[in-house]
């Protein structure tokens, strides 16, 4: 039996309000966190997953394929 990984789900919650924004410091002023709780939480989301789920350069954060996936699959949950 191949066993899923076991997702935090404040982890999945920072995902979903990034991902809507697509914008970390967004996400973190909605959260009530800062911006580097935000990457730090999403950066473990994705090692728990072995997936990138954000394509980040220094202007625009955009979510991967796997990412939207995921997204679409997790926010009417959330």
């Amino acid at each position: 039996m191949i066993s899923k990984p076991k997702l935090s789900l404040r982890g999945l919650r920072t995902f979903c309000v990034a991902a809507r924004y697509e914008s970390f410091r967004t996400a973190a002023e909605e959260l009530f966190i800062t911006a580097s709780a935000v990457s730090h939480q999403i950066k473990s989301l994705e090692e728990e997953l072995g997936e990138q789920l954000f394509d980040r350069n220094s202007r625009e954060l955009k979510l991967t394929l796997t990412g939207r996936s995921l997204y679409d699959d997790v926010s009417p949950l959330i």
